[in-house]
């Protein structure tokens, strides 16, 4: 059975920083892309960055570039997010989420293209 753990968000004041973690278990980790997503209350869930198995091809949304980071360790099954510079408007609850690298269509943006997610986990910028 597949398990994916968040940890790492918390309150924190506008321009700080966090990391957060997501511990894989249950998945052969290196064959699957990772992704983390975010939720706002009343908005849907958007992508907010994904890497691929290997750890060699990122992508970013828009609204995050050169202020948060997504790196992975395949020998600890671990994703990161490093979130600088935050800002108000990235208050969500972050998920991870792992997709089957195998299959077509590289590392897509839609959260229904991912197939198991954690529980989430908390982030609140304060301004």
């Amino acid at each position: 059975q597949v398990h994916l753990v968040e940890s790492g968000g918390g309150l924190v004041q506008a321009g700080g920083s966090l990391r957060l973690s997501c511990a894989a278990s249950g998945l052969t980790f290196g064959s699957y892309a990772m992704g983390w997503f975010r939720q706002a209350p009343g908005k849907e869930r958007e992508l907010v960055t994904a890497i691929s198995g290997s750890g060699q091809t990122a992508l970013y949304a828009d609204s995050v570039k050169g202020r948060f980071t997504i790196s992975r360790d395949n020998a600890k099954n671990t994703v990161y997010l490093q979130m600088n510079n935050l800002k108000p408007e990235d208050t969500a609850i972050y998920y991870c989420a792992a997709r089957d690298q195998l299959l077509p269509g590289g590392l897509p943006n839609l959260a229904n293209k991912y197939h198991y997610w954690g529980q989430g986990t908390q982030v609140t910028v304060s301004s």
